[in-house]
């Protein structure tokens, strides 16, 4: 199934009732995306087809039952479910929870059989997803678990990445997460996704205060004294280049990003906010740290404006695009580790 030149894109579609379907549409009016990859659906031809009315799209969509007999050049829809399904866009409901998951679970599932080279998601609601069999905070946790590594929410654009110590978690419970080993694995998870998925040799990274002021020596806490500091200390005394923690209230606003390759906030609105006032609808959601690629838009299910056709899709297009150079990346990566002394071909017209 995998092509050198058209790599295979699973997607799941989330929140039927937000602004999913749209978004899906409207990245994939553009045909040539077609020759960059091969992509799948998976949800069902009834629902893309409701789309497609509603939204005045004119995919002509390639509906299977088994990925094995997906088309390249088309809009693949892999069906997961026959019955017909009630949209009421701006709605949160129980029931398009449960499709949620199980366009999700069949999306895992190939993606863990490498019948797709990544997979995309679509925004879900965290709550209406929630049941016996989904009981994560959201698509990053899930993930983790389901293929077994240790994760990160790492958000991207070309010239911004930032990381998290802790995602979702509630503020209050922020600073007992937080310990050496914490700290660590994160660290470690950056720096070699920043190698090894985008092609950065000697990473610089920065790391955030967990209080104001870094604790301002003790007098707002001394979490940032007695485990920040010491822990950054080791690791930059092992030979990486990592720097902090720094004040995040004026870090982004003075333009001291502008000097790392990736920055790791200590909680998620540490991070996320002025990563969202820089690049919102530009920015990706990336869950680093996995043997497969996973990233997807930074935006959620905006019910606000579901159905109305005035969705923007930038956000799930650059998702689309930075997975396939993702892949494109590792896989570079692991063949040129895996045989150092490979050179690379020569362009034509090159002498020797």
């Amino acid at each position: 199934m995998k092509n050198e030149e058209n790599i295979v894109v699973g997607i799941s579609v989330g929140d039927l009732n937000g602004i999913s379907g749209e978004i899906i549409l409207k990245t994939f009016k553009d045909s040539r995306i077609l020759e960059l990859c091969t992509p799948v659906i998976f949800a069902s031809i009834k629902v893309m087809y409701f789309f497609n009315k509603h939204f005045n799209s004119s995919i002509d969509f390639n509906s299977v039952h088994d990925i094995k007999n997906i088309s390249r050049g088309k809009v693949n829809v892999l069906n997961c479910w026959k019955e017909p399904v009630t949209i009421n866009f701006g709605q949160e409901e129980t029931k398009i929870g449960e499709y949620a998951l199980k366009s999700l679970e069949s999306a895992t599932k190939a993606l863990k059989q490498e019948q797709i080279d990544i997979l995309v998601t679509a925004p879900i609601n965290k709550h209406n997803i929630q049941s016996e069999a989904f009981t994560f905070p959201g698509h990053t946790d899930y993930l983790a678990k389901e293929l077994e590594g240790k994760s990160l929410m790492f958000m991207v654009t070309d010239t911004l990445k930032v990381g998290l110590l802790t995602d979702h978690v509630p503020v209050k419970d922020v600073s007992e997460h937080i310990s050496e080993e914490l700290i660590t694995d994160k660290i470690n998870t950056v720096y070699e996704t920043l190698k090894k998925d985008f092609n950065i040799i000697k990473p610089k990274i920065a790391v955030l205060g967990i209080n104001p002021h870094t604790g301002d020596n003790g007098v707002i806490g001394n979490e940032d004294d007695t485990v920040m500091r010491p822990t950054l200390k080791k690791i930059k005394e092992a030979g990486k280049l990592v720097y902090g923690p720094y004040a995040a209230d004026s870090f982004f606003g003075s333009n001291n990003y502008k000097n790392f390759d990736a920055i790791i906030a200590s909680y998620h609105d540490q991070g996320l906010i002025p990563f969202k006032t820089l690049s919102f609808g530009q920015g990706v959601n990336f869950t680093a740290g996995l043997k497969r690629v996973r990233t997807s838009p930074d935006h959620g299910t905006a019910y606000e404006i579901a159905g109305k056709g005035i969705a923007d899709e930038g956000s799930f297009k650059e998702a689309l695009f930075t997975g396939i150079k993702i892949f494109r990346n590792r896989r570079d990566f692991e063949e040129l580790t895996a045989n150092p002394l490979k050179k690379q071909p020569r362009k034509a017209g090159v002498k020797k």
